[in-house]
């Protein structure tokens, strides 16, 4: 399933299969997550595609073939492909720890095609072991909602009051690791979003509401998942003194103008962007000790368009995987 740059959604194409380089690994996909950031592609909300692309970078699948110049992996393993796809690991950026900053950088069904398809490409030294007994399915969402998740958790610092705006995929994860850790969850929806918040009060949450109302105590830190730039303002106006807002998409609107009053207070608002293999490591080392359990919705790979209408609604409980056979 490819996009094209033409703004009609994505396309079934028969494409060529990949063949792998001295250093690179074929993956065959088994299943692939659906994320939001794959819903700003095809609405072409971020520049910068390389159009036709085939998205998709919550990729869980197993080695088919390996370059020449390949150790450390077999056919037949098991893998997991993030969005970060490839570093220059000299800038920097990369050598103060920081490659998710690198300049240089190329993302996983943004600039490489991604796993919305058959087989993939990839670089073995951005590849991921899967831990634990999760399914393909229930992998894939790790892969991103998790791990851009868990990096914007920990910007959350020691916060024991934690709000999310936007209950979807990432948020449904990161509150069982929240709840585990023993922090007060609240979770913030659309309002009279009655089903996401009994499912975030089902998962731990002490408190749901609509993201239009204020939650019953201030918080310390607050996770802005839901692209939406009124809610930056809104958080600022949850959260204690001190309190912390992160901003955790890839893209969000415009920030309407704000008091600066509701910021004073020494309250800080940051983003975060992409992740480090070091976030992919310890999240996925963390989640299966926990355990976190992935809610997922399957759809074939050729229902790619209809898993991205569901995500754009909101209709979606946890996340959308694409199932892919071949």
């Amino acid at each position: 399933m490819r996009y094209h740059g033409d703004g009609k959604g994505l396309r079934l194409d028969e494409i060529p299969r990949p063949t792998p380089s001295a250093r690179q690994l074929l993956v065959k996909v088994n299943a692939c997550g659906v994320c939001r950031t794959d819903l700003h592609v095809v609405d072409d909300e971020l520049p910068g595609a390389a159009t036709p692309i085939v998205p998709g970078h919550e990729i869980v699948g197993t080695v088919a073939e390996l370059g020449s110049d390949i150790q450390g992996f077999s056919a037949g393993d098991r893998v997991g492909i993030p969005w970060l796809a490839w570093t220059c690991g000299h800038c920097r950026f990369c050598t103060s720890g920081r490659e998710n900053l690198c300049e240089s950088a190329r993302f996983t069904g943004f600039e490489v095609d991604g796993g919305f398809a058959e087989y993939a490409l990839a670089d073995p030294r951005y590849c991921f072991a899967i831990h634990g007994d999760y399914s393909d399915i229930e992998a894939a969402p790790l892969l991103c909602a998790g791990l851009i998740g868990h990096r914007s958790y920990r910007m959350a610092g020691d916060a024991q009051r934690l709000g999310l705006y936007g209950f979807g995929a990432a948020a449904h994860l990161v509150t069982q690791v929240a709840i585990a850790e023993g922090r007060r969850v609240h979770a913030f929806t659309r309002p009279g979003d009655q089903d996401a918040q009994g499912f975030a009060r089902e998962l731990g949450a002490c408190w749901a509401g609509g993201s239009d109302e204020l939650p019953p105590e201030p918080l310390d830190a607050a996770i802005l998942f839901a692209p939406v730039g009124a809610l930056l303002p809104a958080a600022l106006r949850a959260v204690e003194r001190g309190g912390r807002v992160i901003c955790a998409g890839i893209h969000m609107s415009d920030i309407p103008s704000f008091p600066y009053r509701i910021l004073w207070g020494e309250r800080q608002v940051i983003s975060v962007a992409n992740l480090t293999r070091s976030d992919g490591l310890e999240f996925l080392e963390l989640a299966p000790r926990i355990p976190v359990r992935c809610e997922v919705t399957p759809y074939p790979l050729e229902r790619a368009n209809d898993a991205l209408g569901a995500l754009r609604r909101g209709e979606l409980r946890g996340a959308a995987v694409l199932t892919v056979s071949s």
